[in-house]
């Protein structure tokens, strides 16, 4: 079973490198025109689906409510495992990724990431500050953003998520636009970070109902947090310690 699982994980790193070269002139469309800022979902959205039919890893969206393509969001998603990133792309509205600068160490598909999202250094405050401020700018450009509340892969005890920080948000009251908890449940089991070996099973991400913040202020991010987090964790209980698809 285990080289098996080594087969699957080493054609699954195969698959989403093809595809990202067969992506990748597309994806130069909106590097050098930025207004095209759209293009990014929409193959973002293709590239995860394609990724994972060749995979053999069926995926299930579910959505609570309606999402306005015309509105800006910050999107709020646990983040237990590397397949969340993927995960993400079949979000139905179009978005960017507010993520550690890691991703933008990895050749060519590095250099596309750092220019396409957003890349953050925790380290250092002056990249925290940036972020922040390039995270402003891409919401009055009209661009919904994907923030990982937990600030990376750091729990200990999936599905038990570590502690949320606060800049999601900060900068969604400071913005007056909503956001929206989703919840992976089964990707921590599919593909264990520690392991790093694909196990089938069937990928499923929830979009709940958007948390409006018009009457938040600043005062009000412990209560937005613990709300959002709230939903997830509710969520993610419904189903347990283990996946029903996860095998």
């Amino acid at each position: 079973m285990k080289i098996l699982r080594t087969i699957h994980s080493a054609y699954g790193f195969l698959v989403f490198m093809v595809l990202f070269l067969v992506f990748l002139i597309p994806l130069m469309v909106p590097i050098f025109f930025p207004s095209r800022f759209n293009w990014i979902g929409i193959i973002n959205r293709l590239w995860a689906k394609l990724t994972l039919t060749f995979c053999f890893l069926p995926y299930h969206v579910e959505c609570h409510s309606s999402l306005d393509p015309k509105r800006n969001y910050i999107f709020c998603p646990n983040h237990f495992s590397y397949l969340d990133i993927p995960t993400m792309g079949l979000n139905p509205i179009n978005t960017i990724f507010v993520g550690k600068n890691e991703m933008g160490n990895i050749p060519l598909f590095g250099w596309m990431y750092r220019k396409l999202h957003i890349t953050v250094d925790r380290s250092k405050m002056r990249s925290k500050y940036e972020t922040i401020v390039k995270s402003r700018t891409a919401i009055d450009e009209g661009k919904s953003l994907v923030i990982y509340p937990e600030g990376g892969i750091f729990t200990k005890h999936p599905p038990e998520m570590a502690r949320f920080k606060d800049g999601a948000f900060r900068l969604a009251i400071e913005k007056q636009i909503p956001v929206v908890p989703v919840t992976i449940p089964h990707n921590w089991i599919i593909l264990r970070t520690e392991e790093f070996q694909v196990r089938w099973g069937k990928v499923k991400v929830i979009f709940h109902e958007p948390i409006e913040t018009r009457e938040f202020t600043i005062a009000d991010i412990n209560k937005l947090k613990d709300q959002v987090f709230c939903v997830i964790k509710d969520e993610l209980n419904t189903y347990g310690n283990q996946s029903e698809t996860a095998g």
